[in-house]
């Protein structure tokens, strides 16, 4: 693997969807997978966090079995009877004894080559104390690596350490001084800021992934902590965001999971970084079934010299490889599991806002178009649904969840401050503050200091559970809560979860509908008829409508869920293969590239909040977005003898309505 290579990315475990299936490899389901280590046997051990808080095995000729592990909890035994809570970073040492960083235990659990689990450091309580193994305590560790002579190095990731604890059993900080933040220095003068990941390289020197930090950061062996490569935290496009997942050739070449973009890199020792695998996807090719990387969690260089990926977020597992694939099925994922009625049977979710089983008002639907103030205002999609409430309104769970990434809160004292638990995401609020900025529960959430004792950060570590109904926080300035739904990285539509209450059965408006040639020259009606100059030209078809529930104020305007169309007759009757309308938009899932808005939206879309006169949505209906991809196309007519004909929009809501009026455009072919 040479620096800047191009790999191929193929499906070595895992159907993309969350579950927990032993058995064939691509047929196999994990939850939360997200450290893996290889053994000498051809072995991998991966951890499996989430619902299952597991020890996976997959052996060299493709089998999934459960390795370790029962239920969450904190217990030592053989292996099948042990108990792990949310298990993250996995390690092995040269005799093949595993280790494994038991986040939600704050401990450090072994597994011997007998299949015996026991507990190599930490009583199961959080706490900042080095000493014996059994006296030393830590706060959520989540990665770990064994160095040839068997010490054990742990990124103690809420303390903001790396603590190493040596065979004799004794755990020492490494570096890292009381509190988080940016530093190089020798040992515990350096600062770090929630260090998620930790490789040893050839020279002994300890690799850390300094996750908020955006920084990759190397210890020598007298313990001087210098920084390889670093991004600037305002810079969000710069290649290296949140990186979790670390690993490192003989020869030194770095290889880092960039949990921000969802990408591999590769860092050089003199410090050039070069992205693999992240760029956006081509919008002419990509599907629902198009592999791509969520959170690479886990990284692990394999005998054969592949890079093996767990993804936490998508529960599979990739090799990056520039072998062509064996199977077919490695090039895609199956279909997956978008149905939210299959994940939800129960009859309605609690509102995040009381009253619980009433229903609030909805100000702003997935799918429309957002832009950035004084910049594009087609940047990208609203990802989930806007509901109202009043200035510190409390704000709670709607469903058991367990807190998944490292960095689960941002933007903290700014409008978009928020925070995302697994599933669910919950911004613009104080997270774990009420509307005095008191903190609500201090077990769950932690306020962060800057070296001035200035509040910067609320911190929610990793395997924090919360239950349907507990309060996380209050409403700031922005006077609603924006909730999204993501399940495997495929953001689907809110309005779809089972929130009682819900009425509406107010139409889309449809305001103008526009036909222009394949290089925009808009077309005019004549005599009151748009004329094509040929039926078998290529057309663009731009549509402008908007949508209102029946709550909503008269100046509100929310995003159209589907549209479509139809070719008619002058009468009425639908062409031949135009019985229904053909969908091209359809918000239902969101595209995961950035490009994508400008694919659903015509130049001059926009909304008042970044700088437009009005809100417009303005539609490109010839193009394709729905079921999680958008690809650019035309509309070609069939051929039709000369004549007049009628082309009938169908702009939907979710719930069905559907706009009657200026839905009808008569066009003529020569």
């Amino acid at each position: 693997m040479s620096f800047g290579w191009q790999p191929h990315l193929r499906r070595f475990a895992g159907d993309g969807n969350t579950g927990k299936r032993d058995g064939t490899a691509l047929q196999a389901r994990f939850d939360d997978p997200f450290g893996i280590v290889q053994d000498a046997r051809g072995n991998f051990y991966l951890t499996d966090a989430g619902q299952n808080n597991l020890i996976r095995k997959i052996t060299p000729d493709g089998q999934v079995s459960t390795f370790a592990g029962s239920t969450e909890g904190f217990a030592d035994g053989e292996r099948q009877q042990a108990a792990f809570h949310t298990p993250s970073g996995i390690a092995i040492d040269a005799n093949g004894n595993l280790y494994v960083a038991d986040t939600g235990n704050h401990a450090i659990r072994k597994i011997s080559t007998q299949g015996h689990v026991s507990t190599l450091a930490g009583n199961g309580q959080p706490g900042d104390r080095d000493g014996t193994a059994q006296q030393a305590q830590f706060r959520s560790p989540v990665a770990l690596a064994v160095d040839s002579r068997g010490n054990v190095y742990v990124a103690d990731t809420y303390n903001d350490k790396i603590r190493r604890i040596s065979r004799d059993g004794i755990v020492t900080t490494v570096a890292g001084g009381q509190h988080h933040g940016y530093r190089d220095g020798r040992g515990t003068d350096a600062l770090f800021d929630t260090p998620g990941g930790i490789a040893i390289n050839a020279q002994g020197e300890l690799l850390i992934a300094d996750t908020r930090n955006h920084a990759i950061r190397q210890i020598s062996a007298n313990g001087d902590v210098c920084t390889l490569y670093q991004s600037a935290k305002e810079d969000h496009q710069s290649l290296l965001r949140r990186p979790v997942g670390i690993a490192v050739t003989p020869g030194g070449l770095i290889y880092v999971g960039d949990t921000g973009h969802g990408a591999i890199l590769q860092l050089q020792p003199d410090g050039e970084l070069r992205d693999i695998t992240g760029s956006d996807a081509d919008l002419t090719t990509v599907t629902e079934q198009t592999l791509r990387i969520g959170v690479p969690a886990g990284l692990c260089i394999s005998a054969a010299g592949e890079l093996i990926v767990a993804d936490s977020q998508i529960s599979v597992i990739y090799r990056l490889s520039t072998a062509t694939a064996e199977n077919p099925q490695e090039d895609r994922l199956p279909s997956p599991v978008t149905d939210i009625k299959t994940v939800f049977p129960e009859k309605n979710l609690p509102w995040p806002l009381k009253p619980f089983q009433a229903a609030h008002e909805i100000v702003g639907t997935m799918g429309e178009v957002r832009g950035k103030t004084g910049a594009d205002a087609r940047d990208h999609f609203h990802s989930g649904i806007d509901i109202q409430g009043n200035l510190g309104s409390g704000i709670y769970a709607v469903h058991d969840e367990k807190i998944r990434e490292l960095v689960s809160a941002w933007g903290y004292n700014t409008l978009n401050e928020g925070m995302k638990i697994d599933q669910f995401s919950y911004i613009h609020m104080k997270v774990g503050r009420d509307s005095q900025n008191q903190l609500l529960d201090s077990q769950r959430f932690q306020i962060l200091s800057d070296e001035q004792g200035k509040p910067d950060a609320v911190r929610i570590p990793r395997g924090t559970r919360f239950r349907t109904g507990d309060p996380l926080g209050s409403i700031n300035r922005m006077y609603h809560v924006h909730l999204n739904y993501s399940l495997n990285g495929r953001q689907l539509n809110p309005l779809a979860l089972p929130f009682p209450g819900i009425k509406d059965n107010m139409p889309p408006v449809i305001e103008q509908i526009q036909v222009s040639g394949a290089h925009g020259e808009v077309y005019k009606k004549q005599a009151g008829r748009i004329l094509l100059p040929s039926a078998t030209n290529p057309l663009k078809l731009m549509v402008e409508a908007y949508d209102q529930s029946d709550s909503n104020l008269a100046r509100r305007r929310l995003g159209i869920y589907r549209l479509g169309y139809q070719l008619l007759q002058v009468n009425g009757q639908p062409l031949p293969g135009y019985a229904e309308p053909v969908i091209n938009i359809e918000f239902n899932q969101l595209p995961p590239d950035s490009e994508s808005v400008k694919v659903a939206y015509a130049e001059g879309s926009g909304i008042t909040v970044h700088g437009n006169a009005t809100t417009r949505f303005l539609y490109k209906l010839n193009n394709i977005v729905k079921d999680g991809y958008a690809k650019e196309a035309q509309l070609v007519l069939p051929a039709l003898p000369a004549g007049n004909y009628i082309i009938r929009i169908m702009a939907e809501d979710f719930y069905g309505n559907r706009a009657s009026h200026q839905r009808d455009l008569a066009i003529r072919i020569p």
